[in-house]
């Protein structure tokens, strides 16, 4: 017992004497005191419980803001005399501008502070969604600048506030573009909660900015729609039950040249500005989620993915010829459903192609979950803001489509199910839904597993990887070589998918290939076909303006959602 105590007595001894000798550590971060955490004594419990008040207290602003917005949008919609379009782009206008104070200003001051940013979370920003960012982002100037020369050109019958608010979403475009491709995985360590303050007020403006969007371009289908149909009078054909506007159109575009370069400009890029706002949010929250974060050393991935097209044939053989057919029907239908007199042929190659694509992609999705069931990898349990978002995001952007999904069967099959397109509509809203469970499940998997590189492989597979790397960084090139330099560069390739295991070669095949079939599934309704609304019979069902405001919920979450499912595949794919 007096050993005992006597070894106790000199551990903590040594213990005292290595503190008082360690130098003070400069790098601890002291959690910020929200004012809440301070003044109420049931909240003084440690960062833990200042970290909940200020993302509560960030969350309160942004909802009052998202519902304060959405009140001026919906008196808009339903009374456009007190509340007109130019009142809701003054009230944006003005969000925009604290937007920016705010960007600058972190820009400028907060992340330029001592152990401002001591940790960057690997998992958050990925190249392809930064990348979206800056495409959506120069597709949406663009589109401002096409609206700028739209008002400019109709300037006798347009306000003033038509130039200066797409002039104001410019700058917020580019200053957030900027802001989230070089700050994107920031875990801010200093002044968390002005900080969370205004990534939630730009959430809530980007928020609604894709709700005024989405407003508008129902606006604008339902003009060319009911003009379509008042047409389909003139010629004679029995009209819809759609009600037809009263109202004339007071500006309409001279016949000059530059004003329908402007127009047409206008309405192309038009979808892409939704795409932008929604992947600006997911960035957004997760940097909201980041504040105040502190990551672990061994968290931090010692191995770094990159794509590569090494050991895959059938998978981007099997999509490039969907995209190819994809687009030879989008191109068809496009050229047929825009005329006057829509074919009812084309909507029947429009959803044959449909119908077989969607049950491949099904049984892609469900061969490579059970493929994921046979592996040896680990769960990765560890805690990820950004795979979180993810998942909650697949989760809810496909419920857009599931819902339109099923508001089809129900009309379909209480008219006629039997008659050719019909049938073919119910087909495809069955195997849509299909789909869509079964993709999100295999990406959501995928998503949970742990990378190749933390687990273990044999050592003749190590030792043959090894020698195929080592072999290809000694050749040289040369001009005499090049013929036998190209053969063995073949049959290395070759080597190399024949000696990758059939359980990571059959995941990346099928990885690849539903990348590129979402990326043939997003372009059509990014681009102008839907056909689920001009084919005319959920319409004539519902009526126009119900099946109007389901397709205008529905059909921006489903194009986002394949968006979304690339990256997600894409990461599946590489960490295969």
């Amino acid at each position: 017992m007096s050993g005992n105590k006597a070894s106790k007595q000199k551990s903590c001894q040594h213990c005292k004497n290595r503190s008082a000798s360690a130098p003070h550590d400069t790098s601890t971060i002291h959690y910020e005191k929200f004012w809440l955490y301070r003044h109420c004594s049931s909240v003084q419990q440690g960062d833990r419980q200042a970290q909940k008040a200020g993302q509560l207290f960030s969350g309160l602003l942004a909802m009052n803001v998202v519902f304060l917005g959405s009140a001026f949008v919906s008196s808009m919609i339903f009374n456009h005399v007190a509340i007109t379009l130019a009142d809701v782009w003054i009230l944006l206008s003005i969000l925009k501008v604290l937007c920016l104070c705010w960007i600058i200003y972190y820009l400028l001051g907060t992340s330029r502070q001592p152990h401002a940013v001591l940790y960057r979370d690997s998992h958050a920003g990925p190249m392809w969604i930064r990348g979206s960012v800056l495409l959506f982002g120069t597709f949406s100037i663009l589109l401002n600048t096409f609206h700028i020369g739209y008002s400019a050109v109709l300037i006798q019958c347009k306000s003033r506030v038509e130039i200066v608010f797409p002039s104001i979403e410019i700058l917020f475009i580019c200053t957030q573009a900027f802001f989230l491709w070089h700050h994107s995985k920031d875990c801010i360590q200093v002044q968390h909660n002005f900080t969370r303050c205004g990534l939630m007020l730009t959430i809530a403006t980007n928020l609604l900015l894709w709700l005024l969007a989405v407003t508008n371009d129902t606006i604008h289908m339902e003009i060319e729609s009911q003009l379509r149909e008042v047409e389909q009078r003139f010629a004679g054909k029995a009209p819809s039950h759609i009600p037809v506007c009263n109202e004339t159109v007071s500006c309409t575009c001279p016949n000059t040249t530059i004003c329908k370069v402007f127009q047409k400009g206008y309405i192309l890029l038009y979808p892409f500005n939704t795409e932008f706002c929604l992947v600006c949010c997911s960035v957004l929250y997760v940097m909201w989620k980041n504040v105040g974060r502190r990551i672990s050393h061994h968290h931090v991935p010692h191995i770094k993915h990159k794509f590569k097209l090494q050991g895959v044939v059938f998978g981007p053989l099997l999509g490039a010829i969907a995209v190819i057919i994809g687009i030879c029907v989008f191109m068809m239908y496009q050229i047929q459903a825009t005329s006057s007199v829509p074919d009812r042929q084309v909507f029947v190659m429009f959803y044959s192609y449909y119908v077989v694509l969607l049950p491949l992609m099904s049984v892609g999705a469900v061969v490579g979950t059970i493929i994921h069931a046979l592996e040896k990898k680990e769960l990765d349990t560890l805690k990820n803001p950004t795979r979180s978002l993810d998942v909650i995001l697949l989760m809810g952007a496909a419920l857009g489509q599931i819902g339109m999904s099923y508001f089809s069967i129900v009309a379909l099959v209480a008219t006629d199910p039997r008659e050719l397109l019909n049938s073919l509509i119910l087909s495809y809203s069955v195997l849509l839904i299909l789909q869509t469970i079964t993709q999100n499940v295999f990406i959501i998997d995928g998503l949970h597993r742990q990378p190749l590189g933390h687990t273990h492989f044999s050592k003749e597979e190590e030792t043959k990887e090894e020698q195929i790397h080592e072999a290809c960084d000694q050749r040289r090139l040369s001009m005499l070589e090049l013929g036998q330099e190209i053969r063995r560069a073949s049959l290395s390739y070759i080597h190399s998918y024949s000696h990758l295991s059939w359980k990571r070669r059959a995941l990346r095949e099928i990885s690849f290939f539903l990348v590129l079939c979402n990326i043939i599934l997003w372009v059509i309704p990014t681009f102008g076909a839907h056909p689920v609304f001009e084919n005319g019979l959920e319409k004539s069902f519902y009526g126009y303006s119900t099946w109007f405001a389901i397709v205008n919920f529905g059909l921006p979450l489903g194009v986002f959602y394949r968006m979304h499912s690339v990256g997600g595949l894409l990461e599946v794919y590489v960490t295969a």
